[in-house]
């Protein structure tokens, strides 16, 4: 897993280490850690770093501190450093001397310091840490604006980031790489906060932290969780998923739930709905009949809501007075927001909602509204979108349930504050029926016995990856039975993949490992 932290937590972190170590010691690893990952790119990208151009845009306070101690680092090796200081009167005094005593300059006009920026071969944005909040503030905008010709390297977080939650409100300078200390933050693995930090660089710099509230899953995770049949297994004990989905006017939709539950690790999958004829013809394999849930016979969970239509209703009632597990999708969702939250009230299995922004907002107006048909004004999915972390939590603890929300970033929420982010996905899956076949893929991860969350991390891991495997590089369109096709691959993708060292999967520990992490290639997330 890879462990985020608040700036709350890190601030605690920060300050216990700094009472038990030499003063100037945490700046001072930061600062070498800093430096390694910026001569690494440098030499990449040109051979050396003797007479590369490096600009150091130094704000106030430890941040810019931080950057200044990284580019006489710098400076000492032969590149050509200029720092340009946003704050002037509150620049890091000891990094500014450190800076000019390595033979760095120091540029005190906005044209010249812009002149330098658009040629740099390689920027450091030190300009606000991970304590800033909103966007950048009028004498910084420019440089997020101008044109460069190099690599930029966020200290800690992108300027204009903010680091517990991805929101960006207002203007950011976007990275190449973010070099983050001690631990990930939130903000650098959820959307938009994860698009403007490319490629994120871990270094461990000592601090002591508790357990994380966001985590983000790889690959040896998920395949610790993967239900695997053992020699006495039969269908029955693997799980049975019941999937309610599907409707005269949208009858692929129970294909496509049907085929993402086919390869979801339960052992039989029992449809109910107006399309049994199309859903056997095309998986003889699956058991079907033209009833509700109610009459469907025994499973361990159901899948309700994929293009229901008008019968979703009456398909969620059924499923959610069984006491088994429950994923509600799609139009099981808008008949949900009708209900508000006391739809769930009396349950004592757990409901998985795994909502879009669009269907948040309708879901979150339900629960303001306290259902019954008087739901407030929905909240527009694009105020949503920005602040996915919160939203997510929002709905977990309003329904009391977990929730898989959808999008370029995937967030799982859990009602006791537990919060899962996906990795994995591509811009490709921005396509009619990816999320039929996530709903069924997660289903069929439940009736195997998983955990909501867990089932529901699992399932956006594998169905990101997926995609990215039909969509191949460097990236075609896919249908939605594209990724149900290649989800057996993606499985054995998961199992296959050789266990990262544990050691070096810890936050915090130490001043010298340093790990890398990125979202995939360009937009990702689970959608539909």
């Amino acid at each position: 897993m890879r462990h985020a932290h608040r700036v709350e937590v890190v601030r605690a972190a920060e300050a216990a280490a700094m009472a038990r170590l030499p003063a100037g010691t945490l700046m001072q690893r930061a600062a070498v850690g800093l430096a390694a990952t910026c001569a690494r790119l440098l030499t990449g990208r040109r051979g050396r770093v003797y007479g590369s151009r490096v600009v150091v845009l130094a704000g106030s306070g430890d941040n810019g501190g931080d950057a200044l101690y990284a580019g006489a680092a710098l400076a000492r090796r032969g590149a050509r450093v200029s720092a340009v200081l946003l704050a002037p009167a509150r620049a890091h005094a000891a990094g500014l001397a450190a800076l000019r005593a390595a033979g760095g300059r120091v540029v005190a006009e906005q044209e010249a310091g812009l002149a330098d920026f658009s040629r740099a071969d390689l920027v450091l944005d030190g300009i606000v840490g991970i304590g800033g909040k909103g966007g950048l503030r009028p004498e910084a905008q420019p440089y997020a604006r101008a044109v460069r010709s190099g690599a930029v390297v966020a200290v800690d977080v992108p300027s204009g980031v903010d680091a517990d939650t991805g929101e960006v409100a207002g203007v950011a300078l976007r990275a190449d790489v973010t070099v983050c200390f001690g631990t990930y933050k939130p903000g650098l693995l959820i959307d938009p906060g994860a698009s403007y930090a490319g490629a994120v660089q871990l270094v461990g710099i000592g601090l002591e932290l508790p357990a994380a509230e966001v985590l983000a899953p790889q690959h040896a995770d998920v395949a610790a969780l993967l239900p695997v049949p053992g020699a006495e297994s039969d269908k029955y004990r693997r799980g049975v998923v019941g999937v309610a989905a599907g409707s005269a006017r949208y009858p692929g939709a129970a294909l496509l739930a049907v085929a993402g539950a086919l390869r979801g690790g339960a052992g039989a999958v029992r449809y109910v709905g107006t399309a049994a004829e199309e859903v056997v013809r095309r998986f003889p394999e699956a058991l079907v009949t033209e009833g509700g849930p109610a009459g469907a016979g025994r499973v361990q969970a159901w899948v309700v809501g994929p293009g229901g239509g008008e019968g979703a209703g009456r398909a969620l009632a059924e499923a959610l007075a069984a006491d088994v597990p429950v994923l509600v999708d799609a139009d099981g969702l808008t008949e949900l927001a009708r209900l508000g939250p006391d739809a769930l009230a009396g349950r004592t299995a757990p409901t998985l909602l795994t909502p879009h922004t669009g269907e948040a907002a309708r879901l979150l107006a339900g629960a303001d509204g306290g259902g019954g048909g008087g739901a407030a004004r929905p909240p527009a999915a694009e105020e949503l979108a920005a602040a996915r972390l919160a939203t997510a939590r929002r709905l977990a603890a309003a329904y009391r349930a977990t929730v898989l929300l959808k999008g370029s970033t995937t967030v799982v929420a859990d009602p006791g504050g537990a919060v899962r982010v996906n990795p994995t996905g591509t811009s490709w899956l921005a396509t009619a029926g990816s999320g039929d076949v996530l709903a069924g893929l997660a289903g069929s991860l439940l009736a195997a016995g998983l955990s909501p969350l867990d089932a529901a991390s699992v399932a956006a891991y594998l169905h990101g990856l997926a995609a990215r495997r039909a969509a191949a590089a460097p990236g075609a369109p896919v249908t939605a039975l594209d990724v149900a096709a290649a989800l057996p691959a993606a499985w054995n993708d998961v199992r296959t993949a050789a266990p990262e060292p544990s050691a070096r999967d810890v936050p915090g520990r130490g001043a010298g490992p340093v790990r890398t992490w990125r979202a995939g290639p360009g937009p990702g997330g689970n959608r539909g």
